[in-house]
C-alpha cells in the first residue's frame, strides 16, 4: 500500500515537471515572437516610377513692370489760352496730327509787324542802291575831269568819300532786311507752336487740361503711349546674372488675363550689379498687337537659363538630400529591397531632375523614401492592391 501510494506520488510529481517544463518553453517561445514582432523592420510601401530620356528646362521666375516701348508729353513752347483739344484718353493719335490750339491771334499779329518791318527794310535798301548808283556816276564823271585836269583833288575826294559811304549804307540796310527777315522768321514759328502736334504715333494716356485752360510754356496737355511693343522692367540676382544674354526667350503673364501667355525676348542688360541689391536690371521687348498689355501692368517673367534634350530624368520628388549629397532609392523589379543610389544632378525643375550619373537602372521611388534605409523591405503598389483584396 506505502509502495503504490509512492509511485503514484513520484508520477504525479514527474506530470508536473513535464507540465510546469512545457509551460517555461511557451513562454520563452512567445517571448521571442513578441521580442520579433516588436523589433523588426515591416515592409514599407512606397510610390515608385522610372528614369526616362527627355527634354528639360531650367527656368527661373521673375517679377516685373510693364512699360510703353515710349512715351512723350504734349507741351506748348509758348503762352496763350487752348481754344481746342481734338483728343481724349484712349484715342489714337497719328504721327504729325494736331492734339490742341492755342488762341494765335497775338501771334498772327506779330507776323503781320514783323512783315511790315521787313518791307520798310527792303524800300530802304532800294532808295540806298539808287543813291549810291548817282555817288558811282558822280565818282566817275569827277575821276574823268580829274585826269583832264579840270577838278581839283578836293573834289575829287568828296565824290570818294560820298561814294564809300553810300557803300556802307548799303551793307547796313542788307543786314537790316536780313535781321528784319529772321524777326519774320522767328514770328512764324512761333504762331505754329500755337499749333500742337504729336512726333509720333500712339495712343492718348493722360490729358491734363481742357479747353479755356490758361497755358504756360512747357505746362503739360496730354501724354502719348506707344505701345505696339512694350519693355516688362525686371531684375536679376547675381548668381544667375550669367546665364541671362540678350534676345533670350521669356514667357509673360500678367493677372488680367491669366488663361494668355505672351512671349519676348531679352532686349537688354544692365553692365553693373548694384552694390546694395546685388541685382542687375533687365528689359524684356515683348510685341503687343492685340494691345492687351498696358503700361503699368504687374507681370510674372519666366525665364529659360538652359534647356537640353534627351537627358535622363526622373521626378523631382524622388531625388533625396544626405548628408550634403543627393541620391535615389532604386528598386529592382526582381526584388522588393531599396537600394540608395548617390547620384550627380544638373537641371533641377519643380517636376523634374537631371541625373548625370549614374545611369539608372529600375524603378525609383518617389514617395515613402524618408522611411527607407539601405536594403529595405517594400511593398509596391501592386502588392498593396492585392492585399487590400
Amino acid at each position: 500500500m506505502r509502495k503504490r501510494t509512492k509511485r503514484t506520488i513520484i508520477i504525479v510529481g514527474v506530470i508536473f515537471l513535464a507540465f510546469l517544463v512545457w509551460r517555461i518553453i511557451l513562454l520563452i517561445t512567445g517571448s521571442n515572437e513578441s521580442s520579433n514582432r516588436r523589433f523588426g523592420k515591416p515592409p514599407v510601401a512606397v510610390e515608385v516610377d522610372k528614369a526616362t530620356y527627355g527634354q528639360i528646362q531650367e527656368t527661373r521666375k521673375l517679377t516685373g513692370t510693364i512699360f510703353p516701348l515710349y512715351q512723350y508729353i504734349i507741351a506748348p513752347k509758348v503762352s496763350g489760352r487752348i481754344i481746342n483739344i481734338s483728343k481724349r484718353i484712349g484715342d489714337w493719335v497719328e504721327e504729325g496730327e494736331v492734339i490742341a490750339r492755342i488762341d494765335d491771334a497775338e501771334y498772327r499779329q506779330a507776323v503781320l509787324e514783323a512783315q511790315a518791318n521787313l518791307k520798310i527794310s527792303e524800300a530802304n535798301v532800294a532808295e540806298v542802291e539808287i543813291q549810291f548808283e548817282l555817288a558811282r556816276q558822280e565818282l566817275e564823271r569827277v575821276q574823268s575831269l580829274q585826269e583832264k585836269g579840270i577838278a581839283s583833288p578836293s573834289e575829287l575826294d568828296a565824290a570818294t568819300t560820298n561814294f564809300n559811304a553810300l557803300e556802307s549804307r548799303i551793307k547796313l540796310a542788307n543786314a537790316q532786311v536780313e535781321q528784319r527777315q529772321a524777326a519774320l522768321n522767328s514770328a512764324r514759328i512761333r504762331q505754329n507752336y500755337t499749333n500742337l502736334i504729336a512726333p509720333k504715333p500712339g495712343f492718348v494716356g493722360e490729358r491734363y487740361v481742357d479747353e479755356g485752360s490758361l497755358l504756360a510754356p512747357n505746362a503739360s496737355v496730354v501724354l502719348i503711349l506707344g505701345i505696339d511693343t512694350v519693355i516688362v522692367r525686371t531684375t536679376v540676382v547675381e548668381r544667375v546674372y550669367g546665364q541671362i544674354k540678350v534676345d533670350q526667350p521669356a514667357e509673360i503673364l500678367v493677372d488680367a488675363f491669366p488663361e494668355k501667355t505672351f512671349t519676348g525676348r531679352v532686349s537688354r542688360i544692365a553692365p553693373m550689379v548694384q552694390e546694395a541689391s546685388r541685382v542687375a536690371q533687365m528689359e524684356i521687348e515683348v510685341v503687343n498687337d492685340s494691345l492687351m498689355l498696358k503700361p503699368g501692368m504687374f507681370c510674372s517673367v519666366n525665364l529659360v537659363l538652359s534647356e537640353k534634350d534627351n537627358t535622363q530624368v526622373v521626378p523631382s520628388q524622388a531625388v533625396v538630400d544626405k548628408e550634403g549629397a543627393s541620391g535615389l532609392f532604386v528598386i529592382d523589379e526582381k526584388e522588393p529591397i531599396a537600394h540608395y543610389i548617390p547620384v550627380s544632378v544638373g537641371i533641377v525643375t519643380p517636376e523634374k531632375t537631371e541625373i548625370l550619373s549614374p545611369k539608372i537602372k529600375g524603378m525609383v521611388v518617389t514617395l515613402g523614401q524618408h522611411l527607407l534605409e539601405e536594403g529595405s523591405n517594400v511593398i509596391l503598389p501592386d502588392e498593396k492592391a492585392e492585399d487590400r483584396k
